[in-house]
């Protein structure tokens, strides 16, 4: 669907008789709360309740009001389905006519946990990788043969359907959805006020089926995060953060296994992408420049490591980005901060 200059973006949710709060409550959250003090414009947000005018009990302790139907899930640009209240129920019928008429006009579509059996249910995710709480994962694969479910990640952007995996990955997508809308400026502002970092390396493997380690023996792995995020522009090696953490490399390895679900060199190098976003988004500089920023090496590195990542070379990442940026009155360029984990995080 294509945005109209002077409209604010729509994001409609869905809701659903039962649903689970968490998942309903973070994009009332990120894209119903007014930033006025980040000077752009934001979202027409709008809960959507089966019938117009009535109270939806979420959970046993909540209910929503409000004056939107399913019929502006139509309408909308954005249409967010929260999690299922029962993953083994078909879906309501007016649900999936609305969320199938919504993907037809050109909204993009999104699920948040559990959420991916109604954009399965309603035949949207046929032939495309999804994501959904790893817990929920077989069960989804096992209704829904034609979905390709990967339960390793925290969520997927397939460009008009994007699905994140449970609970707090929602809040990952959301921030994801910003930073494609409105830069990276604005989503590690959002990301700093939930005190959540705005972009988080690993996937779920990280939680599944993982003792959480007893505070005497916890990782601990936030100051050295901290002060390698400082350093990305060095050439960092993993005996030299074995150092810095005052471990073993093998120590260290099997730690941020544990607190990440990842390496620490895929840990830098994502970082490092994130980086090179942040400088492709909000300064001038040449290829050269921000590579050796993002300890990244030369421009053909760069290109290289960055097409790996992103998909799309940086030149066309920039090029992308301020097309996009000219369009819809995003941020302005300026000085960029951190937002892979905010210091704030970090050192706590």
């Amino acid at each position: 669907m294509t945005q109209q200059p002077g409209r604010p973006r729509t994001v409609a949710v869905a809701v659903t008789d039962g649903m689970p709060i968490l998942e309903l409550a973070v994009p009332c959250h990120v894209f119903g709360t007014p930033r006025p003090d980040l000077h752009t414009p934001w979202y027409d947000f709008r809960l959507c309740n089966p019938t117009e005018g009535d109270a939806v009990p979420a959970r046993q302790w909540f209910t929503t009001h409000t004056s939107h139907g399913y019929r502006e899930l139509v309408e909308a640009d954005t249409v967010i389905v929260p999690a299922s209240a029962d993953v083994r129920g078909e879906p309501p019928a007016r649900l999936l006519e609305a969320v199938r008429e919504a993907h037809d006009r050109g909204a993009r579509i999104v699920s948040l946990c559990s959420g991916a059996f109604v954009l399965a249910a309603a035949g949207l995710l046929d032939g495309r990788r999804a994501a959904t709480h790893w817990e929920h994962a077989p069960l989804l694969a096992e209704r829904f043969p034609a979905v390709d479910v990967d339960p390793s990640v925290l969520y997927i952007d397939d460009g008009d359907i994007l699905t994140s995996a449970g609970s707090t990955a929602g809040i990952d997508l959301c921030l994801h959805l910003l930073r494609k809308d409105l830069g990276s400026r604005v989503a590690g502002s959002v990301a700093r006020h939930l005190v959540v970092p705005a972009h988080r390396p690993g996937g779920q493997a990280q939680y599944i089926e993982t003792p959480v380690p007893p505070a005497e023996t916890d990782s601990g792995l936030a100051p050295l995060l901290h002060w390698a995020a400082e350093r990305l522009h060095q050439p960092l090696t993993t005996p030299q953060l074995a150092r810095q953490a005052g471990t073993s490399v093998r120590t260290l390895m099997r730690r941020f296994h544990q607190s990440t679900g990842t390496t620490p060199l895929q840990w830098l190098q994502a970082q490092r992408i994130t980086r090179a976003k942040e400088l492709l988004e909000t300064t001038d500089q040449p290829m050269d420049r921000i590579a050796e920023q993002c300890g990244l090496g030369g421009a053909g590195n760069l290109r290289l490591h960055f097409a790996r990542s992103v998909g799309i070379p940086p030149s066309e990442y920039r090029r992308a980005y301020r097309a996009a940026d000219s369009r819809d009155s995003g941020p302005a360029a300026g000085s960029c901060t951190k937002v892979g984990y905010p210091a704030d995080l970090l050192r706590g």
